[in-house]
């Protein structure tokens, strides 16, 4: 497995930025610029980290491509469009996006995101982006979440299925998608089913932790590794047994310093595998 960051931590030059990567244990990178910045500045990131031996895991998207609003969901549209470009130009593994919520927050949970209507717009969506890019050099890939489509493995097959294009792939956070008891209390058995599902589609993994809240009723708070009982070697393990360069990315810290301490905690529990 190749260990990456979420964060481009501090830097003035894309050669800081991947040297900084690399010192820091680092395999992968999740691209820090986007399809609005210019070509030549994207070339300088793309040799940069070729140079340092990073692999581009991820191209973000973070738009809601199911925007209420037309002129917004056109314009997010678009822009899940020009990323996955620059994700075949630069040779990332994939670009990637949530599936969009049908309310006024762009990742918000919603009755509607469930409703048949939406899931068969989800899928026109996905089809949509994949056939404008015509990419051959990456993927698109959705995170699962809690409250969107797909929210487990049998869904993110379902969801394949239904688009029904060879572009169309998977983002593996095994975290958003411990959305109950079940899945929590048999972590290896869930973690074992998304293998057997969807195992050699996964083209990146977001890895972070879990912890089960004493209050009433079932609560479950995303934490930071080791903060929480997710068996994150055994995730990883996993992931590094379908790929041996398969990126795992640390996300959803909230500053340089947590993210170098994070990421020197998963190098001692992940001994021997990066």
């Amino acid at each position: 497995m190749r260990l990456g960051l979420s964060t481009p931590l501090k830097h003035e030059t894309a050669e800081e930025w991947a040297k900084n990567q690399s010192e820091l244990g680092c395999r992968s990178v999740v691209f820090p610029l986007s399809s609005e910045s210019p070509e030549t500045s994207v070339d300088e990131y793309v040799s940069s980290a070729k140079a340092h031996d990073l692999l581009i895991a991820e191209v973000g998207i973070w738009r809601n491509a199911m925007d209420l609003d037309p002129e917004e969901r056109s314009k997010n549209r678009d822009y899940c469009v020009a990323q996955l470009k620059l994700a075949d130009r630069i040779g990332a593994r994939c670009a990637v996006n949530v599936a969009g919520a049908v309310g006024p927050r762009w990742d918000g949970h919603y009755r509607e995101n469930f409703t048949e209507e939406t899931r068969s717009e989800i899928v026109k969506m996905v089809q949509e982006i994949i056939d404008r890019a015509e990419v051959t050099n990456t993927y698109f890939t959705l995170e699962p979440m809690p409250w969107m489509i797909p929210t487990g493995p049998e869904d993110y097959v379902r969801l394949i299925e239904e688009v029904n294009r060879d572009r169309f792939a998977v983002h593996m956070d095994i975290i958003n998608m411990v959305n109950s008891a079940d899945r929590y209390f048999r972590p290896e058995q869930f973690v074992d089913r998304c293998v057997e599902l969807l195992g050699d589609r996964i083209r990146s993994c977001h890895i972070k932790d879990v912890h089960l809240k004493e209050e009433y009723t079932l609560q479950l708070q995303e934490c930071a590794p080791g903060q929480g009982e997710f068996p994150l070697r055994y995730y990883v393990e996993k992931m590094h047994a379908i790929d041996p360069d398969m990126p795992v990315i640390l996300e959803h810290l909230s500053s340089d310093r947590e993210y170098i301490y994070f990421a020197g905690y998963l190098k001692k529990i992940l001994s021997g595998l990066y």
